[in-house]
């Protein structure tokens, strides 16, 4: 364009300066009336006019074509062929440019549709396209500009944007909007195929919106959803808590039961104790008079010694004596067996009598 421009201003200027000239040759110097003055003014004249031609012709057979663009050319209406970016000499005349936009293209389509449970909803999508550059002479006879190409693909897009939404339910498309949105570009794309020229580069659902009375009740099935949720995890908790408090109180109860068995197997571990040490002072009395006295050592598996069996020999000896002791190991025996609880007491007659079993395991059997 700027070549075409400088020239142009260049011939029209030298234009004008051979008319002005001619015009002063001609028509202000008549003196010389041989009329050479006058053929000055005719030459200049002719001059003048051949840069008029000039003008006319040859600025305007160059043809700029910017990047971003395509241009078909045709030749006396016939489209020949495609010219990219640059700039180029064709007879204005007989070649007429038709420049394309071969960049990305944008539609904002915005239409009605209808779910598949018959509710209503206002779409708005953007589709993204570019021509084919190669194919700019078939767009050029089939379609003749990008309007109507365009126009073409938007219905194109409408009729399978409602196709696709119309197989799902209303909540459904609000729940998996972000899946539909791809599963319609690629209906739109196998659609707006290799006839169309073009190439889809995205298809974008930019806004669903449904009727006020069908968002209400979304609306109020949501409150009533998060209610639900709500008292759910309330419930969850209530008994979370509860059975925090119940294994709480279990361990309480546990460790109180453990502390018993722990408080009442000190008391019998006690009691086994002092038995064992009267056991041992027994059979000191016994070996003090005169009794024989015969130890055996137990052993566990390894042959320690972990305890020593004494057994009274009462061979030779007296009934009063027999029983001293027999009495005295009874009473041994009653605490080796003692289960912590003491022993009963009855007050007669203003006296106080301590009765303790002979066997513990069996009170009953005096």
């Amino acid at each position: 364009m700027g070549v075409a421009v400088v020239l142009g201003i260049l011939f029209f200027v030298l234009f004008a300066g051979g008319l002005v000239l001619g015009v002063y040759n001609g028509v202000i110097k008549k003196k010389n009336r041989n009329g050479g003055e006058k053929k000055k003014g005719i030459l200049f004249g002719g001059v003048g006019a051949v840069f008029f031609l000039l003008f006319l012709l040859i600025p305007f057979s160059f043809h700029t074509v910017d990047a971003g663009e395509v241009a078909v050319v045709k030749h006396m209406g016939d489209a020949r062929q495609v010219r990219t970016s640059g700039t180029y000499f064709d007879f204005w005349i007989t070649e007429k440019y038709q420049i394309y936009d071969a960049k990305v293209q944008n539609l904002n389509i915005s239409t009605m549709a209808y779910s598949k449970d018959a509710q209503t909803m206002a779409v708005s999508m953007t589709v993204q396209y570019q021509i084919d550059s190669s194919k700019a002479i078939e767009i050029a006879n089939h379609y003749g500009n990008l309007d109507v190409l365009g126009n073409r693909i938007e219905s194109i897009s409408v009729e399978k944007a409602k196709s696709v939404l119309s197989a799902y339910s209303a909540m459904t498309i609000i729940e998996t909007r972000a899946t539909i949105s791809p599963e319609v570009e690629t209906v739109i794309k196998e659609s707006v195929n290799e006839n169309y020229y073009v190439n889809i580069v995205a298809v974008v659902l930019t806004n669903i919106e449904f009727s006020d009375a069908f968002e209400k009740t979304v609306e109020d099935k949501m409150i009533a959803e998060q209610e639900k949720l709500k008292a759910e995890y309330e419930k969850q908790t209530a008994l979370i808590n509860a059975e925090k408090e119940l294994e709480v109180a279990k361990k309480k109860a546990e460790a109180n039961l453990e502390i018993a068995k722990a408080e009442a197997q000190a008391q019998i571990e006690v009691a086994k104790a002092e038995a064992h040490a009267i056991q041992l002072k027994s059979i000191e009395v016994a070996r003090a008079l005169g009794f024989t006295i015969k130890e055996t050592n137990v052993t566990d598996d390894k042959g320690n010694v972990t305890d020593v069996l004494y057994e009274i020999d009462f061979t030779g000896k007296s009934e009063a004596e027999v029983k001293l002791i027999s009495d005295y190991l009874k009473y041994v025996e009653y605490l080796s067996k003692w289960d912590g609880k003491l022993p009963s007491v009855m007050i007669t007659d203003g006296n106080a009598q301590v009765i303790i079993p002979t066997d513990p395991t069996n009170p009953s059997n005096p």
